[in-house]
Formats: C-alpha cells, sequence, structure tokens
C-alpha cells in the first residue's frame, strides 16, 4: 500500500498580503474525508509555518479555501452568437478559431489592432499575465491591455513613480515589527488584509507603549477601534491633512534637513504649498478637531520611526496619485525611507497584482517596470520577444475604462474578459452592461459558472486555477512564492497562458509562443528584469520549489534568504537625478460632492469574510453566515432626518441608478456618509449592485476610478417581487424596488 500524497505549500489567491498556505489532500492519514456540496472530496488548508511573510497565520477566507476548488466549475468551453441566446458546448479547437478569425477580421478591416483588447487580473500567476503581454503588446502590436489592478492599486503605482522614480513598495512586512508609529489611512487593515493586523495588534498586546497606531477613515472600523489616533475625517479630505502634518512638522522644525538636502529635489515648490495649509484650515476642511490633527503631527518627526500603510481608500480616488504622493511626502520630509520599521506602504488588494506590475500588467507598462511610451524600453523587450523593432507601439493602450468607452462607440471588436469579473466590480455598471452589447465577441475565460460578466458574453472560456496550474506569485512585500499544480484540472481547462501562447501560435507566431511548461515562461520573463529595480534574474521554478519564497530584488547569484530586504537604504533613487521628489498638488476633495438633491456620501468596501466578486468565497456557507447580506450603514441621526429604520429596507439612489438593503443604523460612520459593500452582483440572491451607483471619474495621472465615494440620497423603501429578465436567461428572482415617491 502506498503511502498517501504529502501536503503542497503555496501562496494564498486572496490577497496582497500572500500568506502562505500548506493544502492537505483528501486522503491524508489521520482525517476523515470532507466533501463540499457536490460531493466531491476537499482539500483542507493551514497556514505555513515556513512561509516568511505570515508565518503560519492565515484568515478564514484562506483557511476555508479547499470548499471552493471544485464547486461550480466551468467544464468546457461554451459559445453564442447572441446574447439572447442559450450558450451551446463547442471543442477548443474551435473556440480558438473562433478568437483568432475574429483578430484576423479586425487587422484586415482597420489595418491594426487597436480594436482588440483584453482586461485581465491581479489573480493571475505571473505566467499568465506575461504572456498576455507578449501577446497583445508584441505579436499583435497594441497596448490594450489592463488588469483590475487599474481599479485597485493604479494610484500607488504613479505615486510612486512620480516621486521615487519606479513603482515597488520600499517596505516589508517585518517593518509592522520595528515601527514606532504604523500610520493607516485609506484601509481597513482588519478586514481586508487581517493577518498583517493582527501582527501589529500582537505586538501592541505584547508592549502597548511600543508602538502608537493611528487611523484615519470616515468609519470606526474594526482598525479603527483598535487606534491609539483614529481621525474620522470627511470624505475626499486627505489630501489637505497630509498637506497640515506636513505644515506642523516643519512649523515644530521636526524636518530632516540634510536628507532632505542630499536626497530630494522640488522641496521649496512643497513648502509653498503646504505653507498654506494651516491647522485652523486643515482642521475645518476635514472636519476634525485642530489638537487631534497636531497630536498625529507631532508623530511624525525624524526622532520617530513611521511606517504608513495605505489602500483603497487613498488609491480609488479622483486625487489619488496626489494623496499618495503627499503621503510620500511625509516620509520625505522627515527621512523615513529605507530604515527598519519606516516607510510609505501600499498595501496590494489581490494575490499577484505585484506580480503583474513586473510583468508589465497595465495599459502604459512593459515587462521589467519598463513604459510603452520610452523607445529604448520598447527595443529591449522586442529584442528578447523576437519581434521586429517597432512592433510594440508607442501609444498608451485602453486602460480598464477607457476600453468601456471605446465599446461604447463601436470601436472593438474583441473584449476579453480573464479572471475577474467587472459586472460587478467596475463603476456605473448600468452602462457598462449597455457598452458590452455593442462588441461583436466578448470572451470571458473563467473559472467558475455562471458570473455576472459570463452573462454578457458569447464564449466562456474554461480556465484552470490557481490550484491546477504552476506559476509564480508575488505579495505587497515583493516576495515571490512558487504555486504548484497540486489538484487534476477541472473538466477541458486550461491555464490563461496556454491559451494565450496557442492563439499566438495560431496567428503565425510559432517561434515566440513555443513553450513546455510555465517555468519556461517565468525564465523568460526574468530575463526581462535583469538590471531593472524589480530585478528577479536568479529566480527560478526550480529555485523557489527548493529554497521557499524569495523577496526581490534577487538578481543572478544571489543567495536565497528568509530576510527582509528594504529599497532605498543608500537613499538613492532611479530617477535621473537619483533624487526623489516632492509632489506639490493642491487638495480638490470628492469628484461628485453631495449637495441639495443627494445629500449623503456612499462610501463602499469590504467585509471580512467575503472577497471580491464572491465568484470563490459566495460557494462557503460558513463565510456566508458570516455577512448572511449586504447592509447599509447610516449615521442615527440621519436615519432620523430620512425616516430610515433599523433593519428595514432602505431604496439608495444617485445620479446613475438605484438599489435597496436593509438599513443598519450605527455611529460606527460618520454623520453625513453612508456605507455599502461592493461584494454583491446581480446573479446573488440578495442582489446590491453598489457599484451601479458609481461615477466614472478618475484619477488623470493613474486613470484609476474613484470607486470610494458618490453622491446618494436613502430613503426608506419597499420589496416587492417582480419578474426580472437577464441578457441570454429569463428567470422569476426577488427584485426589490424603490417606493412609487421614489421612482
Amino acid at each position: 500500500m502506498t503511502d498517501p500524497p504529502r501536503s503542497t505549500r503555496s501562496q494564498c489567491p486572496y490577497c496582497g498580503v500572500g500568506c502562505g498556505l500548506e493544502l492537505l489532500p483528501p486522503a491524508e492519514k489521520g482525517r476523515a474525508v470532507k466533501r463540499d456540496a457536490e460531493g466531491t472530496p476537499m482539500w483542507t488548508a493551514r497556514g505555513d509555518r515556513q512561509h516568511p511573510s505570515s508565518l503560519g497565520q492565515v484568515c478564514i477566507k484562506g483557511a476555508t479555501v479547499g470548499e471552493t476548488l471544485a464547486m461550480g466549475r466551468v467544464g468546457h468551453p461554451l459559445y453564442r452568437s447572441k446574447l439572447d441566446q442559450d450558450f451551446e458546448p463547442i471543442s477548443w479547437d474551435d473556440a480558438l478559431e473562433r478568437i483568432t478569425s475574429q483578430i484576423r477580421q479586425s487587422l484586415n478591416n482597420r489595418g491594426n489592432a487597436d480594436a482588440i483588447a483584453m482586461y485581465g487580473s491581479g489573480q493571475f500567476h505571473t505566467e499568465d499575465y506575461y504572456m498576455a503581454q507578449k501577446l497583445l503588446k508584441g505579436a499583435l502590436g497594441t497596448n490594450n491591455f489592463d488588469a483590475n489592478s487599474r481599479l485597485c492599486m493604479s494610484s500607488a503605482v504613479a505615486g510612486y513613480t512620480r516621486s521615487l522614480g519606479s513603482d515597488g513598495p520600499p517596505c516589508c512586512y517585518d517593518d509592522i515589527d520595528h515601527c514606532s508609529v504604523a500610520f493607516l489611512v485609506g484601509t481597513n487593515t482588519a478586514e481586508c488584509h487581517p493577518v498583517l493586523f493582527q501582527r501589529l495588534l500582537k505586538r501592541k498586546k505584547r508592549n502597548p507603549s511600543s508602538v502608537t497606531i493611528v487611523v484615519v477613515d470616515p468609519r470606526r472600523t474594526d482598525t479603527a477601534k483598535a487606534a491609539d489616533l483614529h481621525l474620522p475625517i470627511a470624505p475626499g479630505t486627505d489630501l489637505a491633512l497630509l498637506h497640515g502634518i506636513a505644515h506642523l512638522v516643519l512649523r515644530e522644525n521636526g524636518q530632516d534637513a540634510t536628507f532632505i538636502d542630499d536626497h530630494t529635489e522640488n522641496f521649496d515648490a512643497l513648502f509653498d504649498v503646504v505653507a498654506r495649509w494651516t491647522p485652523r484650515r486643515v482642521a475645518r476642511f476635514c472636519h476634525i478637531p485642530e489638537k487631534r490633527l497636531r497630536d498625529v503631527a507631532h508623530l511624525f518627526h525624524r526622532r520617530q520611526r513611521v511606517l504608513s500603510l495605505w489602500s483603497m481608500g487613498v488609491n480609488q480616488r479622483r486625487e489619488g496619485t496626489a494623496v499618495v504622493g503627499g503621503l510620500i511626502n511625509l516620509h520625505l520630509l522627515t527621512g523615513q525611507i529605507g530604515k527598519e520599521g519606516s516607510g510609505p506602504f501600499s498595501l496590494t488588494g489581490q494575490p499577484n497584482a505585484m506580480g503583474g506590475r513586473e510583468a508589465g500588467g497595465l495599459a502604459h507598462l512593459l515587462p521589467g517596470y519598463r513604459l510603452v511610451n520610452n523607445a529604448g524600453h520598447r527595443a529591449e523587450v522586442e529584442q528578447i520577444w523576437g519581434f521586429q523593432n517597432g512592433s510594440i507601439s508607442a501609444t498608451p493602450g485602453l486602460a480598464a475604462w477607457q476600453q468601456v468607452e471605446a465599446m461604447e462607440r463601436h470601436e472593438l471588436d474583441l473584449w476579453w474578459v480573464a479572471a475577474t469579473n467587472p459586472l460587478v466590480s467596475m463603476p456605473d455598471l448600468d452602462r457598462v452592461k449597455t457598452a458590452l452589447q455593442n462588441c461583436p465577441l466578448v470572451v470571458v475565460s473563467e473559472a467558475y459558472a455562471d458570473s455576472e460578466t459570463s452573462r454578457y458574453a458569447h464564449l466562456v472560456l474554461p480556465a484552470a486555477q490557481w490550484s491546477e496550474k504552476d506559476g509564480a506569485m508575488t505579495n505587497s512585500e515583493r516576495r515571490v512564492t512558487f504555486c504548484p499544480a497540486y489538484r487534476r484540472r477541472h473538466g477541458q481547462s486550461r491555464p490563461d497562458w496556454e491559451v494565450f501562447a496557442e492563439v499566438g501560435r495560431r496567428l503565425g507566431f510559432e517561434a515566440q509562443f513555443s513553450y513546455s511548461s510555465a517555468a519556461d515562461v517565468y525564465l523568460e520573463f526574468t530575463r526581462l528584469t535583469q538590471g531593472r529595480l524589480c530585478d528577479v534574474s536568479g529566480l527560478s521554478h526550480d529555485l523557489l520549489k527548493r529554497e521557499g519564497p524569495q523577496q526581490w530584488p534577487f538578481p543572478t547569484n544571489s543567495e536565497p534568504t528568509t530576510a527582509s530586504k528594504r529599497l532605498y537604504g543608500d537613499h538613492h533613487f532611479p530617477t535621473l537625478s537619483g533624487k526623489a521628489r516632492f509632489c506639490k498638488e493642491q487638495p480638490l476633495g470628492l469628484a461628485e460632492p453631495p449637495c441639495d438633491a443627494y445629500p449623503l456620501v456612499l462610501t463602499v468596501g469590504r467585509y471580512l469574510g467575503q472577497w471580491h466578486t464572491m465568484t470563490r468565497t459566495g460557494k462557503v456557507e460558513r463565510l456566508n453566515k458570516m455577512h448572511a447580506e449586504p447592509l447599509l450603514e447610516i449615521h442615527p441621526d440621519d436615519a432620523f432626518d430620512l425616516k430610515v429604520v433599523n433593519g428595514q429596507l432602505a431604496a439608495i439612489s444617485s445620479r446613475r441608478g438605484h438599489l435597496t438593503a436593509r438599513a443598519n443604523v450605527t455611529d460606527r460612520i460618520r454623520k453625513g456618509c453612508v456605507f455599502l459593500p461592493m461584494h454583491w452582483g446581480f446573479t446573488q440572491e440578495l442582489a446590491c449592485e453598489a457599484n451601479t451607483l458609481m461615477h466614472d471619474q478618475a484619477c488623470p495621472i493613474s486613470k484609476q476610478p474613484e470607486l470610494k465615494a458618490c453622491a446618494v440620497i436613502v430613503a426608506p423603501a419597499v420589496s416587492v417581487v417582480k419578474p426580472i429578465e437577464h441578457t441570454g436567461r429569463k428567470r422569476q428572482a426577488l427584485k426589490r424596488l424603490l417606493s412609487p415617491a421614489l421612482r
């Protein structure tokens, strides 16, 4: 009798913390075989104590990921020529021929590939990301690849690049153990990055005086409840707050003058801006007490070790890049960068959004933190890819929302969506649904059946998920983990990189897309990082399997280590001058402020037990019980004024649409604001498409939509039964409508 298979180590496929998981097979000795709701034996997961990023810790989502691997999967390619038809199974050969035929037709009719676009995902492995870049940007000559990282971290990318000369978080998780101040702004870390937050809390409990926790958030979240100082600022006032802190640092002589003189530029311009943001002005603008502002500013001092952590609350803003710049300004002002326990640290939203940035996975990027508008960068990539000079376009491609706008204008012939669900996560969802109906061929590569976006697809391709394909992922602290295929592929599913490579071969690029394995793809990718800030030229699948996760930079001949690495310890930055730059934007506030007609600000966010659009976590009964339905948080004073009753249905309307949710009257949110979770799409029994209400206005630099705030009105609602029709499928469903007075 043979021994059962041993456990497998991998990275969790949820948030950007990138915790290590140990996956245990169903038949391991000493454990009863568990089965999912469909009767399939389940793998179980536990924290990997050998993973240096998470040290054996895991949240409830990671702990239950084994329950999601086999349920509700797409088993074979599906096609329909019109959206009002039912899907029919087709062969892979037929599916790929339809894609390549549409590409050829578009090239012949338009003379270029700019009517082809792909929308990818931070759930890709790096190999998937990389192959998509080579196919679109190299073979087809269009930069129309963007990813849901555009909705997530693109303001952080732009902010790091403008201030420091390159993307790449300079910090590491060990800094949480060494900082004297943890400054959390625009992040509900307790629910969105729980393992990191627990690490901070455990330190605080061991030695309460060792670290001061500051949280900036309009809501009193579980993160804010743990803070020594909570600043419940008015939405959209972050940049003014940061300028006010800088003003007080300078007034109290808390700056590091030597660091500023030797390692920065543009200080005079910053001084002129922050001089006007006096404490009184900032306190009134942000709606906080002036004393609390002074208390926080006193902590931002060169004698302290300040670690700033931020996420979507900063990035998903019209001035997201400017706010990131304002935060980095404080670290440059006080010399708090490149040192243990300090620095500006962007917390990535998705498991491999960092790897996607390294692979060039946004419409203006190329692999190795290169830019498409840089002729030297294009030439370097063309040479390694084996394409002729000039193959890569010098024009940045269509960002995520620009792809939607192009479909509105009938300018896209093919929109290929892979590993993401934009019919829940995009803003102004009704507009997105209408736009998709103008595209002749919408392709969705998806592991799970019946996602919202699949309802608007012509062709659905069964994707091998994280557990069924080899690949690498990079977490928020730049640590690369090898994720092995430890399960047999479901049905006819295929890894995304294999599909992209096959399309490339069918289009005549046999030599450029011939790979025997994901390891070959990764090896080619690492060559393109050599000499760059994100150098991983010393990594390979074999090394990662043998030595475990490694943090970059990891150039050729590097020694494997579990020790943490920080960037900019020498205070030399990848700019032309070698110096970091101060940014000097004036605060603009919200793109859509409240008014008489829409007097409240709606902000959206996440619940601990769910992740993104619920395609995976929505299958776990335990997680669904944690959050049985989406709730509208509203302050008691606003509820009283608007006659909204706790536990009853409320109608929420913006300039773009309306929906209903059960009211949760609570003082955890500031007056004038309401909150909804973003997870629930129209396929859920309790549909609550929060992003239907959101506008599309975006940061002009990062192109990241302001998904964190819009103006709304709230009123009591009624619940009725109404038949509704979704494109391609008719069914009866509960639909909660606005009361007649609000229609």
